[in-house]
């Protein structure tokens, strides 16, 4: 069953979702009061504007003006090094008020779209990010995905909830349906012979499933099925082998963010809720 609306697949429709998503996010943080700024976000740690100073903090370091070094205190919500580096931005911009941050926001997502769209980068083009030499297309993906997934949390502490059927709401599905395989084979350890599917009921639609193998050398793998439009080739699951799992946009990529747990989703499951909680409770990724 085809994405609907599908994700964009070339560098024009990536820079488009990255623009459009970028204008959002300055579109819901420019009429905020200092009240809607210190609002906690369903990111562990962050109010709206540590959300905005992240994206700022980003955004300025792979436009080449990264951020002066600070100390950052041991907080709870930071866990590793990655979240140790990701705080810094947050925390050298903590003391600002909101609407300065606001207005770097619109300084450097302005210089961002400026560089992109004047760019004769290719998609394999190797570049630099705060992650090491990257291919161009998979670094302009990650930061979509990022910042659709920021944008999210903003909609969702402010209580503006929109977004959810843009191009870069479909990268974000496309992305997390595409580990699926490994969600319910490495992680949920779901028993061969068994089948599990998701099918999303929008506003972005789609479908996909995981028929789990013993293969012949004793190893199990997961069998796409329904992947982009391609039908299951392999045998027809057996009748009360298969779970499937219906769940809204908002719902699923909340999950796959990592930012409501499964007791927290609606959803509907026809067939093992067993496994379906399992697999729903290892759906944490990394956009």
């Amino acid at each position: 069953m085809p994405m609907h609306p599908a994700a964009p697949e070339d560098l024009t429709g990536l820079i488009a979702a990255y623009a459009h998503t970028a204008q959002a996010v300055i579109d819901l943080a420019f009429p905020c009061s200092d009240e809607d700024f210190d609002k906690p976000t369903e990111c562990p740690g962050w109010t709206v504007k540590d959300q905005l100073s992240h994206v700022v903090s980003l955004e300025s370091a792979l436009a080449g003006r990264p951020d002066p070094q600070v100390e950052v205190p041991d907080y709870p919500h930071v866990h590793n090094d990655i979240g140790r580096t990701m705080e810094a931005g947050v925390e050298l911009r903590r003391s600002r008020p909101g609407k300065e941050i606001v207005a770097e926001l619109q300084h450097v997502m302005a210089r961002r779209l400026g560089q992109l769209r004047d760019t004769d980068l290719t998609e394999t083009t190797l570049v630099d990010s705060p992650l090491g030499e990257v291919e161009f297309g998979k670094l302009l993906r990650m930061r979509i995905r990022d910042l659709w997934c920021h944008e999210q949390d903003i909609r969702a502490a402010l209580g503006r909830p929109g977004d959810l059927d843009s191009a870069a709401a479909a990268l974000f599905c496309e992305f997390a349906l595409d580990q699926l395989p490994k969600v319910v084979v490495k992680r949920a350890e779901v028993e061969p012979g068994k089948v599990v599917m998701l099918e999303l009921t929008g506003p972005v639609v789609a479908r996909t499933g995981v028929r789990v193998a013993q293969e012949a050398d004793g190893s199990i793998s997961g069998h796409v099925m329904f992947s982009r439009g391609t039908d299951e080739t392999g045998p027809i699951p057996v009748i009360g082998k298969t779970t499937s799992i219906q769940m809204s946009t908002e719902a699923f990529t909340r999950r796959a963010a990592g930012r409501r747990s499964t007791e927290e989703l609606h959803y509907s499951v026809h067939g093992d809720e067993a496994v379906a909680k399992r697999v729903l409770d290892e759906l944490t990724l990394t956009p």
